[in-house]
């Protein structure tokens, strides 16, 4: 992979996690206002915040595969996964346990892994 594929993807790792965050604000929110739910997601900005930031990440992704093969992309993918509970802990307070953080540690390891992996 090259340092701007390895960037790209980098990139992609964060916009998921940034984007979970929009939707747990979106959650937040939705409580906060009154009346129906249709009329609670209508008026919810950060639920459309969230639609609008995915859809962006939907380009960039489908840009990087058009540089990147699948199985190297979709591995960065996965440490993005393992930023939302940082991102829940830090942003939310929420608890995030040691087995959660190990996890994401070996997450780590199996990207650097990918990433270096030759094509066969």
């Amino acid at each position: 992979m090259t340092f701007k594929d390895i960037a790209l993807c980098s990139v992609f790792a964060v916009a998921l996690p940034a984007g979970q965050t929009l939707f747990k604000l979106a959650a937040i929110e939705s409580g906060r206002l009154g009346g129906s739910i249709v009329s609670r997601l209508m008026n919810n900005l950060p639920l459309w915040g969230a639609f609008a930031w995915y859809g962006l990440t939907a380009i960039l992704w489908v840009y990087i595969l058009s540089r990147v093969p699948l199985y190297k992309a979709y591995a960065f993918s996965m440490a993005g996964a393992g930023l939302v509970p940082l991102l829940a802990w830090l942003v939310f307070k929420e608890p995030v346990s040691w087995q959660a953080a190990f996890g994401f540690g070996i997450i780590m390891i199996g990207l650097l892994v990918v990433a270096n992996a030759q094509s066969a």
